[in-house]
């Protein structure tokens, strides 16, 4: 690497010659590398102190004159050189295309003086440098080259290392732990607001067609979302804008998710993030198995409530429906699909026929029926509650009702 070629005869004795002298100057060539590099961007002063910036640039610079005479066969201590330089200057946040400048300004102060130490001497000398430009400069793309690739290199592990942290504090927040400013921690390496509306999104761990269950990327007007992967579903935490509420989240999540999913109720800040997230799995548990929408639990309530005491569900059903349980399969089904869809239809027995595709008389007839197996009627108001309770803990329950 480099294009360094056989150094033998007048030629390279000259060069040797040459970069001797130079090394001489070394202090005055690095003091004005350094004054030329300020010059371009006062950022290489801030990156490190003065006197460690000399030391630094007084290795570089002399390793990298040793190495135009160093014989073919030598290590490349100038490459080793520049690939550590490039981890450093990584690390210490230096922009890549300051420490690419520096080595092509280095390039070019050397190669001055070199030609300057061979002006007014025996033509020869000159010669001979010209003649060494191609191998001088590879050598400066060369140690460029390799301190840019170990600049990137550093650059994404450290990279991974920071979206590492920033995941665990996140997940921390979604777990709901108490430790002292990690709210604080997160809001500013996520650059996120410690306070302010957010809401938690669940989304179930489901592909239907061949497409991805998850809606990545997605971004709305004032909604900003981080997603985290889990075995079994994603959470998604969203940070509200100025005037946005949920219904600009559901809206924007619906019909971009092959799988059903959760949202929880808005809440105030970072640290609320924990019982965010259960609300927002206690949303989704309210989806039937065959559900394909993403819901919000302020607006299943009542149904969450029945998914949030799975014992006494199973109580409710068979005190409900326990006649019922007992027809044939078809027969119980279209029974409670007839009351599914007449609670959907607000109670309207024309619009319910219309949607199961019978007469209005025969929805009538089905309910009737439906009233005299449970002992209920579905015009007082605490027998109506426990029958749309029932009804939602039995197809939760995977019972099957049509939604």
């Amino acid at each position: 690497m480099g294009g360094r070629r056989p150094r033998t005869g007048h030629d390279w004795k000259l060069l040797a010659e040459a970069c001797t002298a130079l090394l001489e100057r070394l202090p005055e060539l690095v003091d004005e590398h350094l004054r030329q590099l300020t010059e371009y961007s006062p950022v290489y002063g801030q990156v490190l102190p003065y006197d460690q910036q000399w030391r630094e640039a007084e290795t570089a610079m002399r390793v990298g004159i040793e190495t135009i005479t160093a014989p073919r066969d030598s290590p490349r201590r100038d490459l080793q050189h520049a690939e550590e330089a490039g981890r450093r200057r990584a690390q210490q946040g230096l922009p890549l295309e300051l420490l690419v400048h520096a080595y092509r300004a280095a390039g070019y102060l050397v190669w001055d003086a070199l030609l300057e130490s061979a002006v007014g001497r025996e033509p020869e000398r000159l010669a001979a440098l010209m003649r060494s430009a191609t191998m001088v400069w590879s050598a400066v793309d060369a140690q460029a080259t390799i301190a840019s690739e170990a600049y990137l290199a550093t650059e994404r592990e450290l990279r991974r290392r920071t979206d590492e942290r920033l995941q665990a504090l996140l997940d921390a927040l979604l777990e709901g732990q108490e430790a002292p400013g990690l709210a604080a921690r997160a809001a500013a390496g996520l650059d996120l607001p410690e306070r302010g509306p957010y809401a938690v999104v669940v989304l179930r761990a489901e592909r239907r067609d061949g497409r991805e269950a998850f809606p990545r990327p997605l971004l709305g007007a004032g909604l900003r979302f981080i997603w985290r992967m889990r075995a079994d579903c994603e959470i998604g935490v969203v940070a509200l804008g100025p005037g946005q509420g949920l219904d600009a989240v559901a809206h924007l999540l619906d019909g971009r998710c092959s799988g059903p999913g959760g949202i929880s109720p808005v809440v105030s800040g970072l640290a609320e993030l924990g019982r965010a997230r259960r609300m927002a799995e206690l949303a989704l548990r309210t989806c039937p198995p065959d559900a394909t929408d993403v819901v919000r639990l302020d607006q299943r309530m009542p149904t969450a409530l029945v998914v949030s005491q799975p014992e006494l569900a199973g109580r409710l059903v068979a005190d409900v429906f326990g006649t019922l349980l007992e027809l044939e399969p078809a027969d119980r089904a279209v029974l409670l699909e007839t009351l599914d869809a007449w609670l959907a239809c607000e109670g309207s027995a024309g619009r319910a026929a219309g949607r199961l595709y019978c007469h209005r008389n025969t929805v009538f007839n089905r309910l009737r029926r439906l009233e005299q197996l449970t002992s209920r009627s579905l015009a007082r108001p605490r027998d109506l509650i426990e029958m749309t309770l029932a009804l939602d803990a039995y197809r939760l329950a995977g019972g099957g009702a049509a939604a």
